[in-house]
C-alpha cells in the first residue's frame, strides 16, 4: 500500500520567515516543530510554529516534487499561493492537530 504525502508551510509570530517542509504524516510533523523536538533544526532556532498552508497528495514522491518546486519560488510567488488559501495567514495547526 502506498502512503500519501503533503507539503507544508511554516512561519513565525512576525511572518517574516517561510519554511517549506514534507511529510508523511502532518499532525506529528506540526506538534514535533511547534515543541521544538529538534532545537537545532531551522523551525526550532527561527521559531516558526505556525502552519499557514498545506496541500495533500497521494504519494510521498508526489508531494517531494512538488516540495522541490515551492523551495525554486520566491517570496511574493510563495506569498500568493497562500494567500489563494488563507488569506489572513490564520495558524492552520489546531485544525491539523485535532485530526
Amino acid at each position: 500500500m502506498e502512503r500519501g504525502g503533503c507539503i507544508y508551510i511554516m512561519t513565525n509570530y512576525q511572518r517574516s520567515t517561510l519554511y517549506i517542509g514534507v511529510t508523511s504524516d502532518l499532525r506529528s510533523r506540526i506538534y514535533e516543530h511547534q515543541n521544538k523536538i529538534y532545537p537545532n533544526s531551522f523551525t526550532a532556532r527561527y521559531h516558526l510554529i505556525f502552519c499557514i498552508y498545506y496541500e495533500m497528495f497521494p504519494t510521498i514522491e508526489e508531494a517531494i516534487d512538488r516540495e522541490k518546486q515551492l523551495k525554486r519560488w520566491n517570496r511574493s510567488k510563495k506569498e500568493t499561493l497562500i494567500n489563494r488559501l488563507n488569506k489572513e495567514w490564520k495558524d492552520l495547526s489546531p485544525e491539523i492537530l485535532d485530526w
